[in-house]
């Protein structure tokens, strides 16, 4: 019943946190400074893990549950999003390479409604792939992890629960 979504939901976090840390390595060990797009598949990463970790310890029925399974979609489905663009720049660079400035002097210095078509376009080091495993980057991994949470996400959310 609960207990399987409450291990998928541990599952979850485990790997974002996970995934967190080794973006942690990457960038304080081997010094691969993230573009605005890791910065926000970052903090997608961080919010789907810290969703699951309440649905977790909460293990809501009802409505509740829905929720949770909705925002853990929602916000895997938009870190998919921007994990997809991501690895669509690596692949097809702009023509005219414009190193822009960072996510948190962006924020800073204009209001968030300019801040998110900068970030968007792909200034910076956004199309430079710097780091595979497999042959994928980081954007194309980050992609596949949040495509196995949506998944994973729906098919526990609307498992009929076991009689027994």
């Amino acid at each position: 019943m609960g207990i399987e979504r409450r291990w998928a939901h541990a599952g979850i976090f485990v790997v974002c946190a996970g995934l967190i840390a080794f973006a942690m390595i990457l960038q304080h060990y081997m010094d691969l400074e993230p573009c605005p797009m890791c910065i926000l598949q970052r903090y997608a990463f961080i919010i789907v893990g810290v969703v699951a970790l309440v649905a977790a310890v909460h293990d809501p029925r009802g409505p509740a549950r829905w929720l949770y399974s909705a925002l853990i979609v929602i916000f895997a489905g938009l870190g998919a999003g921007v994990a997809a663009r991501h690895a669509w720049l690596e692949h097809n660079p702009p023509q005219l390479f414009d190193c822009g400035a960072d996510l948190g002097y962006m924020v800073d210095a204009f209001p968030l409604a300019e801040v998110l078509p900068m970030i968007f376009r792909g200034t910076g080091d956004c199309t430079e792939v710097l780091w595979r495993f497999m042959g994928l980057s980081i954007a194309e991994w980050a992609l596949v992890w949040f495509l196995i949470f949506v998944i994973a996400e729906i098919v526990v959310s609307t498992r009929k629960p076991a009689k027994g």
